[in-house]
């Protein structure tokens, strides 16, 4: 499971970025040919956050596809694709060059409100020079 490896390096990244702060969410962009299974990927990244600033957060992955370019002389189109083993999707040839596919980049985070101060979860702040 290969998407282990990937979260621990994407909540290192994560993490990094949120400087002591929780996350609420985590987007990545990932590549068509790292073959990621997205119900693995989830859990991979619930069981690396579990205990840190990312503990509960969210994994949103945004697939994206390779672009095919067919080496036929008879076809020679330049399509893009979301199989992990492309072939050509307009007439079917083997012989293709492949553009992209191997990204894997950390697109945002989104932070988790931050919890009241003590003073006002406990009904309000005292204010100074009020006797209540």
């Amino acid at each position: 499971m290969h998407e282990l490896g990937m979260c621990e390096g994407i909540l290192d990244a994560a993490l990094r970025r949120a400087a002591g702060r929780r996350l609420r969410r985590v987007r990545v962009r990932v590549g068509t040919l790292h073959r990621v299974v997205d119900e693995a990927m989830a859990q991979s990244f619930e069981l690396v956050a579990m205990g840190t600033d990312a503990d509960g957060a969210v994994l949103d992955v945004v697939h994206v596809p390779v672009t095919v370019v067919c080496l036929s002389a008879a076809c020679g189109r330049r399509t893009s694709v979301d199989d992990p083993l492309p072939a050509c999707p307009v007439c079917g040839g083997v012989e293709v060059e492949l553009d992209g596919g191997h990204e894997l980049l950390l697109e945002s985070i989104e932070l988790a409100p931050e919890d009241p101060a003590p003073e006002q979860a406990e009904g309000g702040a005292h204010v100074p020079g009020h006797p209540g």
